[in-house]
């Protein structure tokens, strides 16, 4: 691999190129983190749709999410009909720079019920949980992910129904001092949010080192899978 080819290969921007059928040519890692939250036929679509009208780059400021994956703008370049790449600037974000998850090893359904039981106390909110029943313990400082957690559902307090769904990322991962881990969701979601809740939320989340993704109608905590 030449010097060059080094620095695309380790880039914090995903880098992918396609052939003229959309099939994948080469990508970079960071790239092979991203096609596991959005498949790779939607990228091609977006590099043919920004391509330059005749051949060159063209660079676009426009916001894209797919998942933990935020964007700012691409870069979509062609010498022929024969090859297209993309090059999709990355939002620098918590994860980025965030430290590796410590504490002790738990067991987060057990967590989960536990604040379910807590706030349930004296509310008329019906709480329903899905719950991967395969997610080993994890290490995590319970207190603090205790707080994020209570927090989050007081933020959805008064709402009639309130739904806890705990998944894997499937193809998702996040590094940590050169090391991959496999990523799992705590999604909790309402009809409603009160909103002033959310800088707060976020705090706690920073402080626990998680990241989370805020929706209209619901918030998801992304866990790394360190089980050791």
């Amino acid at each position: 691999m030449t010097f060059d080819q080094q620095w695309i290969e380790y880039d914090f921007n995903p880098f992918i190129l396609f052939n003229s059928g959309g099939k994948i040519v080469s990508l970079n890692t960071e790239a092979q983190y991203l096609l596991g939250a959005i498949e790779a036929s939607a990228i091609y679509k977006i590099a043919t749709t920004y391509a330059s009208s005749s051949f060159g780059f063209k660079t676009t400021f426009l916001e894209l999410e797919f998942g933990r994956f935020k964007f700012f703008g691409i870069t979509v370049g062609y010498e022929d009909e024969e090859q297209i790449g993309i090059r999709l600037y990355q939002l620098p974000s918590f994860q980025f720079t965030a430290q590796k998850p410590n504490g002790q090893l738990i067991n987060v359904y057990t967590l989960i019920d536990l604040c379910i039981s807590s706030n349930s106390i004296g509310s008329q909110t019906k709480y329903t949980k899905e719950l991967d029943p395969t997610i080993p313990e994890i290490r995590l400082q319970t207190e603090m992910f205790i707080k994020l957690l209570n927090k989050i559902y007081v933020s959805m307090s008064g709402n009639e129904k309130i739904l806890t769904r705990l998944f894997f990322r499937v193809g998702e991962h996040i590094k940590f001092e050169g090391e991959k881990y496999s990523l799992f969701s705590i999604e909790i979601s309402a009809e409603s949010i009160i909103r002033k809740y959310l800088p707060e939320i976020t705090h706690l989340a920073e402080e626990n080192n998680l990241f989370i993704d805020q929706k209209e109608n619901k918030i998801t905590i992304n866990v790394p899978m360190i089980v050791k």
